[in-house]
């Protein structure tokens, strides 16, 4: 006999549980040929997301096999895709810099032990039920750090695109050597950059109209320009092989491994694991809010539910899979998962035939990767990642907000000319600082009657009605240690020279949360208000405030009443009442 209440909880805990049981053919179909497209894209992506990421080709390759099947066990998305990522990549890279390594294998070891950190952060994360740490991060300064990195990400790569040796990881250190390299320009692979930079940007604006000319069908156009990258790779490798141009200073990607590496679990060394904990911490971190932002957009087009907490689950064993695997750390992927979207996916179970295609193409497809231009893969991260870069946060937030304008600045600024690490870290903390600053400063507004109503605005926006006897002050932020004081010094210079004012109501409408520290500036404000021969009520106090309240002994003391509306209370304590209304 089975048990529902056992089936739903292995279902929130195992979601294949549940989109597997009724999966059908068409399904299937939706799912095949998401997978088609999806793996086409990725192979040429995948690639070069392992050059960014510092590591050997092959290690992309496998960093979208395992991570896309543990995410269809455990993920709450229908549709997100997962593997390597632009700024998680960028991000291993600085990492894996600070460890000085010398030898490939090591820094493959390494990338490993990221991934394994990171997956097990995430796991931590999910048994504890923290998926709410996505919002630490303000929107601004998310874009802030995400154009910073797509403009870090690009210029890195134009020593690819030029053939000239460069290694640095800021901005300033990058174009300064970039500067000085000028001279070593290789024009080969000079002209094979260009080629293939133009032709991934014409692909994405300009081979639909032409495929449409042609009278292509429909069903075709979308696969054929995601094929884009593909194109680019098949082209200039074989310019690259009939013209021998590794001979002329060309950087190739060299012998590819065939097959898939032997499972098996990063080896335990303290020091490097130490030393990486910071940099997983923070890969776990912007893979997260990046992976939850485009799952929820992508689940609301189809009114589904994502959650957050079943998604560390899903990130986690997706980075643990890729670490087992010797791949990167992973996060969902924007371009990736619309495409597998809008490719008519309609379960996780598009991700595992990707797998399966990518798997193939490990096993087969890697000897024709030797003469593949290393400044293709570069121009498939520029033309991506410039797709990342919004300039015009910079407009919008100056417009709306200085405080929002000067953490977007701030974050862009250490991101370019320190590092992704501390951009990251300082956006974590500035979004923390800036959040505490808007509300150490609640707006606490003066509110009067509307006529003919029983609403109350504030007194400098509206004609309202008002009594010389009683203040009504309209708290707009939840009160807690932050800005309790500020709440008082506000009232005291608001009461001190009014001689006729005998009732304060303080409307409660807008307070969520009061803390220890704004009881006791509550029970201040009661003391010297009593002092003055005022009386202080309260008004519309919602319920989880006034369980609050009522475990405490202020409202034994208070020396007025909560009232239920801010009407109720006005009615109650005006001196001037309302004339009556003609027969």
């Amino acid at each position: 006999m089975s048990n529902p209440n056992l089936e739903r909880r292995l279902s929130r805990f195992l979601p294949v549980l549940d989109w597997g049981r009724g999966y059908g053919r068409a399904d299937l179909m939706g799912d095949g040929i998401a997978a088609i497209v999806v793996t086409i894209m990725l192979i040429p992506q995948s690639l070069a997301y392992a050059l960014l990421a510092g590591v050997p080709a092959e290690v992309g390759l496998y960093a979208s096999i395992a991570p896309l099947i543990a995410y269809a066990v455990f993920g709450s998305s229908r549709t997100l895709s997962v593997g390597p990522v632009a700024i998680v990549s960028l991000m291993t890279a600085a990492a894996l810099a600070e460890l000085n390594l010398q030898s490939a294998t090591a820094i493959v070891a390494a990338a490993g032990v990221l991934a394994l950190l990171s997956g097990l952060i995430l796991l931590a994360m999910g048994a504890l039920r923290l998926g709410f740490v996505a919002n630490f991060l303000s929107h601004p300064v998310i874009s802030g750090f995400i154009t910073a990195s797509g403009l870090l990400i690009a210029t890195s790569q134009l020593k690819h695109l030029l053939g000239v040796p460069v290694s640095g990881h800021t901005l300033p250190d990058t174009i300064g050597q970039l500067a000085r390299s000028l001279g070593q320009i290789n024009l080969p692979t000079l002209i094979i950059g260009v080629f293939a930079t133009v032709f991934l940007v014409w692909v994405r604006s300009g081979l639909a109209r032409v495929l449409k000319t042609l009278r292509t069908p429909v069903g075709l156009i979308g696969p054929l320009v995601k094929a884009g990258p593909v194109f680019a790779v098949v082209a200039t490798t074989w310019a690259a092989w009939q013209f021998d141009l590794g001979n002329h200073g060309v950087s190739l990607v060299g012998e590819v491994p065939s097959g898939l590496p032997s499972p098996e679990m990063p080896a335990f060394d303290p020091d490097v694991w130490l030393a990486l904990m910071g940099s997983a911490a923070l890969i776990s971190l912007i893979g997260f809010v990046e992976s939850v932002s485009v799952a929820q957009t992508l689940a609301a087009k189809r009114r589904q539910r994502i959650e957050p907490n079943q998604e560390l689950v899903g990130l986690g064993a997706a980075n643990v899979a890729s670490a087992v695997a010797g791949g990167i750390p992973v996060t969902g992927g924007f371009s990736r998962s619309v495409v597998n979207f809008e490719a008519g996916a309609r379960t996780p179970a598009a991700g595992v035939f990707t797998a399966i295609g990518i798997a193939l193409a490990a096993l087969f497809l890697t000897p024709y990767l030797f003469f593949l231009p290393k400044a293709t893969l570069a121009a498939t991260i520029v033309v991506a990642v410039l797709t990342l870069v919004d300039l015009k946060i910079l407009q919008r937030s100056w417009r709306y907000s200085r405080a929002d304008f000067s953490a977007v600045v701030l974050t862009m600024l250490l991101t370019l000319l320190v590092g992704v690490e501390a951009g990251v870290a300082s956006g974590v903390v500035l979004s923390l600082l800036l959040h505490i600053y808007k509300t150490s400063r609640p707006h606490i507004a003066e509110v009067g009657l509307v006529p003919g109503s029983e609403h109350f605005r504030n007194i400098l926006r509206h004609d309202v009605e008002t009594d010389p006897q009683v203040l009504t002050l309209r708290i707009d932020e939840s009160l807690y240690f932050a800005n309790a004081r500020m709440m008082e010094d506000h009232i005291y210079a608001r009461v001190s020279a009014d001689r006729e004012l005998r009732h304060l109501i303080l409307m409660f409408s807008a307070v969520n949360e009061l803390d220890i520290s704004a009881l006791e500036s509550l029970e201040t404000i009661n003391d010297r208000l009593k002092a003055m021969g005022i009386a202080l009520h309260l008004s519309e106090v919602k319920g989880p405030v006034m369980d609050r309240l009522q475990r405490s002994s202020f409202l034994e003391h208070m020396t007025g009443k909560v009232f239920l509306s801010q009407y109720a209370a006005f009615q109650a304590l005006r001196r001037i009442q309302p004339e009556p209304a003609a027969a």
